[in-house]
């Protein structure tokens, strides 16, 4: 797979050229550590410009959740939420795999690459429950 170049349109543009590469990428600050999302020129924790991009674990946790209800005939019911992820940002996608209500707060969440409207977007999918992880010990 060839890793996009940083795009003349700026940190977010780069970030798109990721996706459409299928290829998930936050930023990572190299001077203090911090992850950055949403993409920026600089890392909000001490300014520095040195920001690569690298693969997150794809783990996180349901901050916050909200159903979006829709007649039927135009998709039906849909959730839209904020998840933070294991490094430590937040982002707002969607819990695919269950019914709408269903997701809930401190959920537990794992991410994929799906496919909206020819687009590639982030999704979130139920992480496997403890319960299971820990009996496969």
């Amino acid at each position: 797979m060839t890793t996009p170049k940083p795009d003349a349109g700026g940190p977010d543009a780069t970030y798109f050229a990721f996706l459409e590469a299928k290829d998930w990428r936050i930023q990572h600050c190299s001077a203090c550590g911090t992850h950055v999302f949403q993409p920026r020129v600089m890392c909000p924790s001490c300014g520095g410009d040195a920001l690569d991009w690298v693969a997150p674990s794809g783990k996180g946790v349901v901050h916050s959740t909200t159903v979006i209800r829709r007649k039927p005939e135009r998709g039906g019911d849909y959730n839209v939420c904020l998840v933070d992820l294991e490094e430590g940002v937040r982002m707002m996608s969607r819990v695919e795999g269950l019914a709408p209500e269903d997701v809930t707060i401190a959920m537990a969440v794992t991410a994929r690459l799906a496919e909206q409207d020819g687009q590639t977007v982030v999704v979130f999918d139920p992480a496997a429950s403890n319960q299971n992880q820990e009996g496969a010990q």
